[in-house]
């Protein structure tokens, strides 16, 4: 085993800031980056203090700014936090943007900047002479404008309910209907579901027609022709780019979807159905009742820190950390946002969990996954700058969902029967490979969206549904609902709040599956090899973080037959 893995409650100390310094307005904020202009870098001992007294300041804004956030989708409807959240976007981004490329600018013109070590500053360097290139003032105020505008997507997405058997339900309460075996049920509440989103369809169409005119006009700004290639750049893609991305398409396009048309074939063999249709992808096809793995939040938390600490103590004793410390919010209500987020709080050096559990196996799912994040905000929190702490998707995603499945055996904790927990595990891998045409259908029409930025709402419908096709073969029979398939990624968040995050999905579910081979071969060495990676945060390169977790980062189709094939092997194994 490698060194015990620290979970110790402790904060970052400020030497730089007051203790007792909370941020507020702008003018208070102002003169310590005044301070960072005026402090010489005239030794490589400077910038060194230079460059710790920018990221103490740092991490106080990111984690003041991660509460307003966290509070905002908490409480969607509470006029305080949506204020909280807009007075900083307002009062206090534009400022943060300026200043940091003056602050970017004096490092890059000091004569020590080049000579900071490759170990742990690379990818900083490199990162800092790009976030140069790209800066222009008059996105500034833009770039606040569409992430104003984008979080209207949660207050909108997060007011949505139905009516279902005299009680009124969440859209995410409302999935858990469509895992019942009688199919009127699920057609009853499906149907339901896609006529609420219609409601709001025009509300959420004129976001988007906003933030695709305002994100076309920033890259545009910065001297690109189209906002795929600047949001590349800007995201600091600089070990692959879009013409990488389209190759992943071909490979999913080639090896994946055959393999989901022959997992639809089964499912419709288990149904005894004629054709699977929309409602029809949820429910269970090796039980006759839906999984019901927890009842009570609360027992979602406990079994997940037994879960991990059954795979080693000290991962488990990280979320019993963050429970204490009343940064777990997990169960689903009216007014809160969508989806499900670990959001790290810098200065605090432990993450806050968000997500909307409604008792079933996609909770669980959803818990480790995010558990994984959580893992790895512990593992990274003592790396010197909060820069090289905050990675990359690809690797962010790598430590959520390899947990995914790491925990595999971790549903013995959920499921007394081993029936039950059987069938998960093998929804769990039907989903690992059924992730990826969605994960591609998204990805290649944000690219078409962007690239044709003054296409009609029309022409968007026409693109997303033959996407859908090309990815998702005939697995799924939408007569009569051609309608709801053209409006479908109208669900998404990332197309709204998080442009081009979400190939990385993909890609990290590739290096997961790498990561469970090794750990089912050799279950020590892979998960010291997982975690040792982890603890590298962004101080290296995306190839070289994945060498270190024993995977290859490849984009080809050969690579993710062989990832697939293991994945439907140990799909086929678990029988009962």
């Amino acid at each position: 085993m490698k060194e015990f893995l620290d979970t110790s409650d402790r904060k970052l100390k400020r030497n730089f800031l007051p203790v007792d310094f909370v941020i507020g307005e702008w003018e208070a904020l102002k003169p310590y980056f005044d301070q960072l202009m005026a402090h010489e870098l005239d030794s490589k001992e400077a910038l060194q203090s230079f460059l710790h007294k920018r990221s103490e300041l740092d991490s106080a804004i990111a984690e003041d700014f991660a509460w307003r956030y966290i509070n905002m989708t908490c409480h969607t409807q509470n006029e305080g936090y949506q204020k909280s959240y807009q007075s900083f976007l307002e009062n206090i981004y534009a400022h943060l943007s300026s200043y940091d490329d003056k602050l970017n600018r004096k490092m890059a013109e000091s004569p020590f900047f080049e000579q900071l070590p490759e170990d742990p500053y690379l990818t900083f360097v490199r990162s800092v002479k790009r976030n140069i290139e790209l800066y222009r003032e008059s996105n500034v105020k833009l770039s606040m404008e569409a992430q104003q505008i984008s979080k209207k997507f949660g207050e909108i997405s997060g007011a949505m309910t139905i009516e279902h058997e005299e009680k009124t339900l969440t859209l995410q309460q409302a999935g858990k209907f469509l895992e019942v075996q009688d199919r009127n049920v699920r057609e009853t509440v499906w149907k339901k579901v896609q006529s609420r989103r219609d409601e709001d369809t025009e509300k959420l169409e004129s976001v988007f027609d906003e933030l695709v005119k305002l994100r076309h006009e920033m890259a545009i700004n910065a001297g690109y022709d189209s906002y795929t290639s600047f949001k590349f750049d800007s995201m600091g893609r600089f070990d692959y780019g879009p013409e990488d991305t389209r190759a992943f398409h071909d490979a999913v396009e080639k090896v994946v979807k055959p393999v989901v048309e022959e997992l639809a074939e089964e499912r419709k063999s288990k149904l005894a159905l004629d054709k699977i249709k929309p409602w029809d992808n949820g429910v269970d096809i090796y039980g006759d009742t839906p999984l019901v793995p927890f009842k009570e939040a609360s027992e979602l938390r406990e079994g997940t820190i037994t879960a991990l600490g059954q795979l080693r103590p000290e991962l488990g004793q990280m979320i019993r950390i963050m429970d204490e410390k009343s940064l777990l919010d997990l169960e689903s209500r009216v007014g809160k946002a969508p989806g499900g987020y670990n959001y790290p709080l810098m200065e605090t050096g432990i993450p806050f969990i968000f997500m909307n559990a409604s008792g079933t196996q996609t909770d669980v799912v959803t818990m480790f996954h995010e558990s994984g994040h959580a893992v790895h905000t512990f593992l990274s929190r003592d790396l010197p700058i909060s820069a090289v702490k905050s990675t990359p998707a690809e690797v962010a995603e790598l430590a959520s969902h390899s947990m995914e499945l790491l925990l595999l055996e971790g549903y013995k904790v959920f499921y007394d029967d081993e029936v039950a927990m059987k069938r998960a595990q093998k929804r769990q891998l039907r989903r690992c490979i059924t992730l990826f045409p969605w994960i591609a259908t998204v990805d290649a029409f944000q690219q078409w969206i962007y690239d044709n930025p003054n296409h009609s709402r029309e022409e968007r419908y026409d693109k997303w549904k033959k996407l859908y096709f090309r990815f998702h073969g005939n697995e799924t029979d939408w007569e009569g609902q051609e309608h709801h398939l053209e409006r479908l990624w109208l669900k998404q968040i990332h197309i709204f709040e998080y442009p081009f995050y979400y190939i990385e999905y993909a890609i990290a579910q590739l290096g997961a599956l790498g990561v469970w081979k090794n750990f089912i071969e050799s279950p020590q060495e892979g998960l010291d090899n997982y975690l040792e990676a982890l603890k590298l945060g962004y101080t290296q390169p995306i190839p070289q973080i994945y060498q270190k977790a024993g995977l290859k980062f490849d984009f080809g189709a050969q690579y993710m037959k062989e990832c697939i094939d293991f994945c439907m092997n140990a799909y086929r194994e678990i029988k009962w």
